[in-house]
């Protein structure tokens, strides 16, 4: 399953410290040459993205595949002594800078929103803090007049998809605006790229902004995490694993992580009664351990 989100706002907002704070990719510009002399795109040393002071740095969107913390993938994988644990993940594209008029095509407008259509959720990011070393293309900190700026022209431009507001707000700087958050036109995080707060969370809220769900495989080669939309059959969820568990489906072998957890070992599960046997029908819950059999 392939589901991405995608990272917008106002040019300069912290969009690309942030994607590379999620990938873990970012290098500071003094240790790589490269940065200083590109625009756009990855750098060719180090391979993250640049993150200058200056509107439209990131002209290509760029992807990143970010794992989603789960403990309970760890603990499955310790009880099954499994030789690797594989997590689930969540897509990341980071998309440069809109501008007021980009519908119309100002700003390279109509290259940065045909990327957006092209995602399934969007993380908008909206600067919260006042640094005078860091330029704002509208020379002041507004966030509600941000929001509304990147708002209407995505609506402008028709696009209308689940939205979660990411504040960059910042521990060093000073000046943090928090008086608006009351009037935010839907659900947000605070995050700081920077010190890495908020990251985790913010990973697993564009999980939940996707609606999506994981449910577990495990044994002694590997233990890993599923992805699967909220509400998917039995053989629908299998798909994410292999066609063939979708195409020849014949039941599965289903216990709850927390049984799981409990009896020690899915055998022990399985003579306690705890696995259940179920058809075609049967709608995939978040933390299931499933064993399909085709």
């Amino acid at each position: 399953m392939s589901l991405s989100i995608g990272i917008v706002g106002l040019p300069n907002v912290g969009k690309s410290t942030l994607f590379n704070a999620l990938t873990k990719k970012s290098v500071p510009p003094h240790l790589c040459d490269e940065f200083r002399n590109k625009l756009s795109g990855k750098c060719d040393r180090c391979g993250g993205v640049p993150a200058e002071n200056y509107p439209f740095c990131t002209i290509d969107p760029s992807v990143g595949i970010v794992p989603v913390p789960d403990e309970r993938l760890t603990k499955i994988g310790v009880m099954s002594k499994s030789a690797k644990t594989i997590p689930a993940v969540v897509e990341f594209v980071d998309i440069a800078g809109l501008v007021k008029g980009a519908s119309e095509g100002a700003g390279l407008g109509n290259k940065f929103l045909s990327h957006i259509r092209e995602v399934d959720a969007i993380i908008e990011v909206v600067r919260i803090f006042e640094d005078k070393a860091m330029i704002h293309v509208h020379e002041k900190i507004d966030p509600l007049f941000d929001i509304e700026v990147i708002n209407m022209e995505l609506e402008l431009a028709g696009i209308k998809k689940p939205t979660l507001y990411v504040l960059n707000t910042s521990e060093a700087a000073e000046n943090v605006q928090k008086d608006f958050i009351s009037k935010l036109p839907g659900p947000y995080i605070e995050v700081d790229p920077i010190f890495g707060t908020g990251l985790d969370n913010l990973i697993k809220a564009g999980y939940d902004l996707l609606n999506l769900i994981t449910f577990f495989t495990t044994g002694e080669d590997e233990s890993r995490a599923w992805t699967t939309t909220r509400g998917a059959t039995a053989p629908i969820a299998g798909k994410s694993i292999h066609t063939d568990f979708r195409d020849k489906f014949i039941r599965a072998e289903v216990v709850s992580y927390e049984q799981l957890i409990l009896a020690g070992s899915f055998a022990k599960a399985r003579e306690k009664g705890w696995v259940r046997t179920e058809g075609k029908e049967y709608i995939v819950k978040d933390g299931d351990v499933i064993e399909f059999l085709i």
